[in-house]
This record gives C-alpha cells, sequence and structure tokens, in this order.
C-alpha cells in the first residue's frame, strides 16, 4: 500500500502537460501556500519571537496590495510562460470576493499566486527562489 508521500514523489513535479491541465485558481491555491510557508519561514529564521509577533510580519506580506507590489517588481524579469500563467490567474473569476482589498489587487494577488504555484509544481524551485529574492529586496526591517 502506498503512502501519501510516496504518490507525492511519484507525481512532482508536474509536466508542462499536466500543468496546462490545471485552473488558474488551483494553480494559485497551491500558490498561497507556497507563498505563505515562504513568508513564515523568512519571519521565524529571523529569531525566536512569540507566535503573535510572527503573525502580525506575516500578515504584512500575504495579503493583496503587497502581494501586488511584490508582483510589479519582478514582471518586468517574466518570461512569456510566466506571463501568461499571471495573466490566467489574473483574469480568473473567483467565488469568494476581495475581503478589505481593492478588487485590483485581489485579482493581482491572485495572479502572483497563481505563478508562483506554476513555478512550485513544475518544479522551478530555482526560478522560484530568485524571483523571491527580488520580491523581496529592501524588505528588511519593514515589516514592522
Amino acid at each position: 500500500m502506498e503512502t501519501g508521500i510516496e504518490t507525492f514523489f511519484d507525481h512532482f513535479p508536474l509536466t508542462k502537460q499536466e500543468l496546462k491541465s490545471y485552473s488558474s485558481l488551483g494553480l494559485a491555491y497551491i500558490g498561497d501556500c507556497v507563498f505563505e510557508l515562504f513568508v513564515r519561514t523568512m519571519v521565524v529564521t529571523k529569531g525566536n519571537d512569540r507566535a503573535s509577533h510572527y503573525h502580525k510580519k506575516t500578515i504584512g506580506f500575504v495579503n493583496a496590495a503587497a502581494q501586488t507590489k511584490m508582483m510589479n517588481r519582478i514582471k518586468p524579469l517574466l518570461t512569456e510562460e510566466e506571463m501568461a500563467v499571471f495573466r490566467r490567474g489574473k483574469n480568473a473569476k473567483s467565488a469568494s470576493p476581495a475581503k478589505n482589498q481593492s478588487l485590483h489587487d485581489y485579482h493581482y494577488a491572485t495572479g502572483f499566486e497563481a505563478l508562483m504555484g506554476y513555478l512550485y509544481l513544475s518544479g522551478q524551485k530555482e526560478r522560484l527562489g530568485n524571483l523571491l529574492a527580488v520580491c523581496f529586496a529592501g524588505e528588511e526591517g519593514e515589516e514592522e
């Protein structure tokens, strides 16, 4: 009997053909998780602190306005394929409305998350890391 982790590694990374079958919102769903895990890791590894402080620092980055700002930083660096993934995510019709965010930022953030999900699922860890480094360039100490 296979365990979940064996199944995971058997099907990861996904091929380009497999990725094309995923909806933009499916890519954004996993991209949201990948991005938040990255941010939480970044916040926690800056030093021991209380969980409430970690949370406060994290939400400074994991919101539509911040993700829009980051997307604008990396947009000039994207390949045509990456831009297509972003546009698909940005234009996706979501069942849940934007909460406490502008509709523009909400759509941009969905595109950003779709891109993060695409890079993660396609196994492009180095590319994902390089783009995230650009996203956070100059952010040291700004999250407080």
